[in-house]
């Protein structure tokens, strides 16, 4: 394969660990301090369904609800001037308060007004905390059978960095947490893991025609050859995802940037990380041989093939 890049990935490994290791602190402290900023999917609240009797836009209503409730709700728009408006919980008072503001933007009809629980309470949370831990051994186990056992640690490395990447800067900055966020950590953990595989394939077999290479370099090579394929998909992914998060609605907002955001730590993990952690693991477990799928020559294996390659160089 024609290789159009030739950067030193491993060569710099220090300091993508840096990076890696800085924001991870940043993150830590940011949990200890501030905490993720549930939304009402966690906490639960009050919903509330009207129907106004003339055209009024999302806006209005959002901008409404908003400067009256104590965290961002969630509202969508239906048909015939409905709107389904989820707020955190508000007492007797706050609720009457609360119609009574929207009662200035016009005539309305009260369709549903409750008090809902945790949509993910602390059991589906447990489930799926399960459910990911059970995914990480199947993909260490796929992995460790098709490639090796420290290509698999170096994939869910880079897969634990991606998803708390992710926590950090939601921390970091307070944004709501609701339950598409979890959909879109599921995502990313796709995502990353299809990037980090086709590196993978690609160092498998450039280790079959280039087995005297030395394996850190064999593994820079890998990554080069790969990089051309892996800045077209971010690139194509991340005009769209940005198009959608300046130019789409409210209710995907909050889904599109915890995408835009893994999107971007699924690259570095998959392109800085993961080439330099699986080559750092080899190193110390075990030689190249252990690691990319027994690779060897048949040259050196035919006597008859040595011997001509031994007259060619003399030659």
């Amino acid at each position: 394969m024609k290789q159009r890049f030739n950067f030193n990935f491993m060569g710099k490994k220090k300091i993508w660990y840096s990076i890696a290791i800085a924001v991870i602190i940043v993150g830590v402290i940011s949990l200890v301090v501030n905490g993720l900023n549930l939304g009402i999917d966690f906490t639960g609240g009050t919903i509330l369904q009207v129907q106004y009797s003339k055209d009024v836009s999302l806006e209005d209503v959002r901008d409404l609800v908003t400067a009256n409730v104590e965290q961002p709700p969630t509202i969508q728009q239906g048909d015939n001037n409905q709107f389904s408006i989820r707020t955190s919980q508000m007492t007797d008072e706050q609720n009457i308060a609360l119609l009574e503001k929207l009662d200035t933007l016009g005539k309305y009809q009260v369709l549903r007004n409750e008090m809902i629980g945790p949509v993910i309470g602390a059991h589906m949370l447990n489930n799926a905390k399960w459910a990911l831990l059970v995914a990480a051994v199947l993909m260490l186990i796929y992995i460790t059978i098709r490639f090796r056992f420290n290509f698999a640690i170096g994939a869910i490395i880079a897969l634990i960095h991606d998803v708390f990447i992710m926590v950090t800067i939601f921390a970091l900055f307070k944004i709501n947490v609701d339950s598409s966020f979890i959909a879109a950590v599921l995502t990313i953990i796709g995502y990353s893991i299809n990037n980090t595989i086709v590196i993978f394939d690609r160092i498998r077999e450039n280790s079959r025609f280039k087995a005297k290479m030395e394996f850190g370099e064999l593994v820079n090579t890998s990554i080069n050859q790969t990089l051309t394929r892996t800045i077209n998909t971010i690139v194509a992914i991340l005009v769209l995802l940005l198009c959608l998060l300046f130019l789409g609605g409210e209710t995907t907002r909050i889904f599109v940037l915890a995408l835009t955001i893994g999107i971007i730590a699924g690259f570095f993990s998959s392109v800085f990380l993961v080439g330099p952690i699986v080559t750092d693991l080899t190193k110390k477990f075990g030689d190249k041989k252990h690691v990319t799928g027994k690779a060897s020559t048949k040259v050196d294996s035919n006597p008859n093939l040595t011997k001509k390659n031994k007259v060619a160089t003399s030659k």
